[in-house]
């Protein structure tokens, strides 16, 4: 029997948009003559509708669109997923149609309730066995636990958490009723490296265990502004390996087709993954196809870049850069530039750089020709518009009024942070304006380590409706910049690659760089690793990296760091709008929550001191 998964790039509400793209997905699947097809979860709303889930009109709605798409089910066998409200309480439902005819709907177990996600809220988790019947017009439909019989293949459902929960998965149960194929429809959320595990622990393992045929089917692209879908369909039978998609597709859909021998399922042919697994490589797939969906959805003239020539801004530019290479080779220029509203089509890709990416080197007297000229020649080298100006007559505006208001003159003896902000935030409203000029997203730069510790200036580098790296730490920038000028050829890179990170705030005399500010990244890095991801106490972390110095120099790293965590809080309400990239990340609205007010670990420290 010929099965298939559909993965496909869906946008929270947009009816006409969903709809189409699973039409046109079904339609493609009947002419490969597939007899089952299975599209992710929440297909036909979109997974990203947040409190919308706990609205009746939504799921009225996406009910009145399950019905358009059975018209289109002839001679198939599809699962779509959508919300389905009962009595006031909304369920995570997989619709199967069946030739036309809707034959049930199968509810999620397992609500996703940690990290990034918060199903709960919306959601109820449906009783293992329970099955009810839902009136839906003249029809009587059966809904909960259920298993489907197509052409003698028995088939059931786990759905995306209902296959990370180990001894919790349905599967054990529908092993037990005889199935011969499960399908996993997902909103599984993108992570460096999360695809390997998804492949061996959630398909292979669920394949072997249940001694079946297992087909994942996720989500495709940047939904809903936060988090990005990778497109995976992985099909595994009796712990074998059968077929897995490209990834980060820039089209609207993928289908991945197999023939599958249930009868003698050691026969079937084994495909090995067509897919790259190297995090660097990944998440210049993912970065690249997120700001091609969040350009296109939020219908923005491309985006503008205060471009300083540092390693944050830099590696920001380059992935806009990626974005257009990659869509193009992919979709072609036409249609690339057809998709974005361009227009006109570009003969070579560093053409429509210059039309998507508009950056701006806002230098001042304490910036150097240094990292002036590393900006120029990497805007160059992708053909990005560059303009250059200096803000010191404004910062020296600004400065005056408040010397004349309290009455002395301003020292970096005494107003050092003071006399460093001012830059920075003077650089926000004329950026901005280049942005509202464009009609373009306005990226800011700020990344996972400068999140941890606060080392941002709020409405100043910050400033920004987009944070596209806001998730990554300083350590991986840095090292995807080597990597993108060796691998991806962006010698445009050297310069950059050749500097120290510095806010170049200070004047020259007084030699800045970020290192000194704080500590070594490599060490920002392993103390975050402890403290949030792992949760552990400031003494579980110094007992952790009690290894890498000194104990007196490693208990000062670890105290900074815990106080600037706990001060910084505000800030991290307050970042734009991020990509979710890494196994963490430290957005409050999306992974990790702290009070704003605390004691600042004041207990906590005292004992890393005595330890």
């Amino acid at each position: 029997m010929k099965i298939a998964g559909a993965t496909v790039n869906q946008v929270p509400m947009d009816w006409d948009n969903n709809t189409r793209n699973i039409i046109d997905a079904i339609e493609e699947a009947r002419h490969q003559q597939v007899a089952i097809l299975c599209l992710p979860e929440l297909s036909v709303t979109g997974y990203g509708c947040e409190d919308l889930f706990l609205s009746d009109w939504l799921a009225e709605k996406a009910w009145e669109e399950v019905l358009r798409i059975r018209a289109h089910c002839a001679g198939i066998t599809v699962s779509v997923g959508l919300p389905v409200r009962i009595a006031g309480i909304t369920y995570n439902g997989a619709c199967v149609i069946s030739d036309g005819k809707i034959v049930g709907v199968t509810f999620k177990q397992n609500l996703a309730r940690d990290g990034v996600h918060y199903e709960p809220r919306w959601f109820d988790a449906w009783p293992a066995h329970k099955v009810v019947t839902l009136e839906r017009g003249d029809e009587s439909i059966p809904a909960g636990d259920l298993i489907y019989d197509v052409a003698g293949i028995k088939m059931g459902f786990e759905i995306c958490e209902d296959g990370w929960r180990k001894d919790l998965r349905p599967g054990y149960r529908l092993r037990d009723r005889g199935v011969d194929l499960i399908l996993n429809p997902s909103a599984s959320h993108f992570a460096m490296g999360k695809s390997t595990v998804r492949e061996r622990d959630v398909v292979q393992e669920g394949s072997s265990l249940f001694a079946c045929a297992y087909l994942f089917t996720n989500l495709l692209g940047n939904e809903a502004g936060r988090m990005i879908y990778d497109g995976d369909i992985i099909l595994a039978q009796h712990g074998r390996l059968l077929a897995v998609n490209k990834r980060f597709s820039f089209q609207r859909f993928n289908i991945l087709a197999c023939d599958v021998n249930f009868r003698q399922p050691e026969a079937s042919e084994v495909i090995p993954s067509a897919d790259t697994k190297d995090r660097n490589e990944e998440l210049a797939r993912a970065v690249a196809l997120a700001l091609f969906d969040y350009a296109r959805k939020s219908r923005a003239n491309g985006f503008v870049l205060s471009l300083s020539g540092g390693a944050d801004s830099s590696v920001c530019a380059v992935f806009v850069a990626e974005m257009v290479k990659r869509g193009r080779a992919e979709l072609g220029p036409d249609t690339f530039a057809q998709r974005l509203g361009l227009g006109a089509v570009d003969a070579s890709w560093q053409q429509t750089v210059g039309r998507l990416l508009t950056c701006a080197y806002q230098g001042t007297r304490n910036s150097s020709t240094n990292t002036f000229d590393a900006a120029r020649l990497l805007a160059e080298s992708l053909g990005a518009v560059f303009h250059s100006w200096t803000i010191d007559d404004t910062v020296v505006a600004y400065t005056q009024k408040i010397e004349e208001a309290i009455g002395r003159t301003l020292t970096w003896e005494q107003d050092d942070i003071t006399l460093q902000n001012v830059q920075a935030r003077t650089r926000s409203p004329i950026i901005w304006m280049l942005a509202n000029i464009h009609r373009a997203v306005l990226l800011t730069t700020s990344n996972r380590s400068e999140g941890d510790v606060g080392y941002a200036t709020m409405d100043g580098d910050t400033s920004g409706s987009l944070a596209p790296i806001a998730g990554l730490s300083k350590v991986f920038v840095l090292q995807w910049l080597r990597w993108a000028q060796d691998t991806l050829g962006h010698d445009g890179l050297q310069a950059v690659n050749n500097l120290q990170p510095t806010a170049e705030l200070r004047p020259p005399e007084r030699y800045q760089t970020d290192e000194a500010d704080l500590m070594p990244y490599s060490i920002l890095a392993e103390i975050e690793r402890w403290a949030i991801q792992e949760r552990k106490s400031p003494v579980e972390v110094y007992h952790r990296l009690q290894h890498t110095g000194e104990p007196a120099q490693v208990k000062a790293w670890i105290t900074k760091f815990f106080r600037l965590w706990s001060i910084n809080q505000w800030k991290r309400e307050r970042i734009a709008p991020a990509f979710h990239l890494d196994d963490i990340n430290v957005d409050p609205r999306t992974w990790c929550r702290f009070p704003i007010l605390s004691s600042g670990f004041a207990r906590e420290l005292h004992e890393l001191e005595h330890a």
